[in-house]
């Protein structure tokens, strides 16, 4: 693909992880099977703590509030009602790949994941893939004197172990703040005003980066400038969109206006 130039009141840089920083298939080909298969053995060996006490808390809550369609796998909504604890654990198992099977970006679940994944990178049991293009291209943009940003649907915590542990080195370094869908979903508008406002910017100081066309229209909405990264395995491109979407296949096609074309 050709240079694209940075728009030149850009001042910081937001970007979306998987399919972006990170292979769609490091998400969908080991970080999700490893919580899948390693889930219940977490619950007996952490159970009695107080974060994985907060975990299933946050988990009965939100299945609460997914009982009233009906849907939900159940987990008992109050310790007291409890049966055998084997039996709660495998609640809490069955709402979580029940969550997962639909894809759900519940902050619940991802609390949990995020700690899960914490745990496998500090025993050095997962490390995050990160494309080679994106650390060198992050560290221009800061020496140019940009702020750089990372907004997932990943918890926080979960963005800053795949930035630490990664194939690249520690690269927690290179990013002044991580964004959460505690700010907003990523197909909302507002989401993008409000991490303006966080980072202390206009909307139009922005370039968002991500795969995902549905969020890129959202900040396109805020008046956010948007780029849509294409990589192996991310979803193809409809022919509108390819018309619309000004594109990148690496950061070191991003040209910043202080560097020229």
């Amino acid at each position: 693909m050709a240079i694209r130039a940075v728009p030149a009141d850009v001042t910081a840089f937001l970007l979306d992880i998987e399919g972006t920083t990170t292979p769609i298939t490091f998400v969908k080909e080991v970080l999700f099977p490893y919580i899948e298969k390693n889930v219940k053995d977490y619950l007996r060996a952490h159970w009695n703590t107080a974060e994985c006490q907060e975990d299933v808390k946050e988990l009965r809550l939100q299945a609460e509030e997914d009982s009233k369609s009906g849907h939900a796998v159940h987990i008992l909504s109050s310790p007291r009602e409890e049966g055998p604890l084997e039996q709660t654990m495998q609640n809490v198992v069955d709402n979580v790949l029940w969550q997962m099977s639909l894809d759900r970006k519940t902050t619940a679940l991802k609390q949990l994941q995020g700690h899960m994944w914490r745990t496998a990178y500090a025993s050095g049991q997962l490390q995050g893939e990160i494309y080679s293009d994106v650390a060198p291209a992050i560290r221009k943009w800061r020496e140019a004197g940009n702020r750089v940003y990372i907004y997932s649907s990943g918890s926080v915590e979960a963005q800053k172990l795949l930035f630490q542990y990664s194939t690249e080195g520690n690269l927690l370094e290179l990013f002044d703040g991580h964004f959460d869908t505690q700010i907003g979903q990523k197909v909302e508008s507002e989401s993008y005003r409000k991490i303006a406002q966080v980072i202390g910017c206009s909307v139009n100081n922005i370039l968002f980066l991500t795969d995902v066309t549905k969020e890129a229209k959202a900040a396109e909405e805020a008046r956010v400038n948007v780029m849509v990264v294409v990589r192996p395995g991310n979803i193809e491109l409809t022919e509108e969109e390819r018309a619309h979407y000004a594109q990148i296949s690496s950061f070191s096609e991003l040209a910043l206006s202080a560097y020229g074309s």
